[in-house]
C-alpha cells in the first residue's frame, strides 16, 4: 500500500495538499507536515483549503501558508484526514474537478468511511491509527524519509489533538511509540500545550456567549442526545473570535446521563452541518453521520445537508434512535 503511494509522491514535481471545509487539528498539523517532509524530497509544496483556518487551530505555525486559491499547476494532489465528497464539496466545483480528474490524486487518512469521491484516487487508510498524522510518519518511516523537527511537531500536534492528548480509546502503543519518536525528532508536548492555550483564550464577550449557548441546549432521548442549533446570524457575528460548535459539544458531552453530541449550524443558502462527538460508552458518531451522507469515524463525525432544521433535527433524533438500539444490541451479543 504504502509503497505505490510512496512511487506516484517521488515521480511528482508538484503538489498541492487539500483539506476538507471542516478542518481540524490533524488535518492542518497533517498538511503542514507533508510540506515539510515532501518539501526535504525536492517537491514544490502548496497547501490548500476552502474555508479560512479557524482562529483557534492558528496556533500552529505555518497556518498562514495555507490558501483557498487552488493550484492548477499541480502534477499530484494529496488530500488529507477525509475521503468524503460531502466534506469536500467546496473544494470540488468543477473548475477544480476537471483538474482532479486530469492528475494523480492520493488520499490519506484514518477514517473507516469508503471513498466517495467523483475521480479515481490511491487511498492509504488505517482505520486503527488514532490520527492521520499516525499514518503519514508510518508512510515517512518506511521508506526512509527524513521527518525533521518542524515535521515530527505538526505531526505531534495532529495525535494530540485527534486523540484529545492522548486519552481518546483509539491512542494503541503504536500511537505512544510514535510520540516517542517524534519528541527524539525535536517536537515537544509542553511547547504545543503553551501555544494550544494561548490560542484558546476567550474575550468576555465569547464566555458571555458560551454561556447563552449551553443555556440553549437541548436534550433527547432520555437525556441521551444533546443538541445544540447554532443560527446564520450567530455564525457571522462569532465564528471569526471562535467557533460556536468548538465552544461548547465537550460540556455537552459531560452531561450525566448524555451519549452523543451534535452541533447543527445553518446557513443563508439553506446548508445545514451538523459535527457529532460521542462518549465511549456509544461508538455511534459515524453511523449517525452516515444516515446523512456525512462519515468521520465512531467517535467523531460530521454531515452537510440542505435541509429546515426542523426537519433535520427530527431525522437525527431518529437516526440516533436507532443507532443506539442496534449499538446496545450488538455490545449485547
Amino acid at each position: 500500500m504504502y509503497n505505490k503511494v510512496a512511487k506516484t509522491i517521488i515521480n511528482s514535481k508538484k503538489i498541492c495538499v487539500i483539506q476538507a471545509e471542516n478542518p481540524d487539528g490533524d488535518s492542518l498539523g497533517s498538511a503542514l507536515a507533508l510540506e515539510e517532509i515532501l518539501g526535504d524530497l525536492g517537491k514544490e509544496v502548496g497547501l490548500y483549503c476552502p474555508v479560512a483556518i479557524p482562529k483557534y487551530l492558528r496556533y500552529a505555525k505555518g497556518w498562514d501558508r495555507v490558501t483557498d486559491e487552488f493550484d492548477f499547476q499541480s502534477d499530484l494532489v494529496i488530500i488529507v484526514d477525509t475521503s468524503s465528497k460531502t466534506l469536500l464539496d467546496k473544494a470540488l466545483v468543477p473548475e477544480n474537478l476537471a483538474h482532479l480528474k486530469k492528475i494523480d490524486v492520493i488520499v490519506i487518512d484514518h477514517h473507516d468511511t469508503a471513498s466517495d469521491l467523483p475521480f479515481p484516487n490511491g487511498l492509504v487508510s488505517n482505520s486503527s491509527a488514532v490520527s492521520t498524522s499516525e499514518v503519514i510518519y508510518t508512510l515517512a518511516k518506511e521508506q526512509g524519509w527524513n521527518v525533521n523537527s518542524t515535521a515530527a511537531e505538526q505531526l505531534l500536534l495532529a495525535l494530540l489533538s485527534d486523540s484529545l492528548g492522548l486519552s481518546s480509546e483509539a491512542v494503541s502503543s503504536k500511537s505512544v511509540r510514535i510520540v516517542a519518536d517524534l519528541l527524539d525528532s525535536g517536537a515537544s508536548i509542553s511547547r504545543i500545550e503553551a501555544a494550544r492555550r494561548e490560542f484558546m483564550k476567550k474575550t468576555r464577550d465569547i464566555l458571555a456567549y458560551k454561556g447563552k449557548l449551553l443555556e440553549r441546549v437541548e436534550y433527547h432521548l432520555d437525556g441521551q442526545l444533546a443538541t445544540i442549533h447554532v443560527p446564520w446570524e450567530e455564525i457571522e457575528k462569532y465564528s471569526d473570535q471562535y467557533n460556536p460548535g468548538a465552544l461548547v459539544i465537550d460540556e455537552m458531552r459531560l452531561v450525566e446521563g448524555v451519549k452523543i453530541a451534535v452541533v447543527i449550524k445553518t446557513y443563508p443558502d439553506g446548508k445545514l452541518t451538523g459535527k457529532i462527538r460521542v462518549n465511549p460508552e456509544a461508538k455511534i458518531a459515524e453511523t449517525v453521520a452516515q444516515y446523512f451522507g456525512g462519515g468521520g469515524h465512531v467517535y467523531a463525525a460530521g454531515f452537510r445537508v440542505y435541509e429546515t432544521y426542523e426537519t433535520i433535527l427530527t431525522e437525527l433524533i431518529q437516526a440516533t434512535d436507532k443507532a443506539l438500539e442496534e449499538y446496545d444490541a450488538a455490545q449485547a451479543t
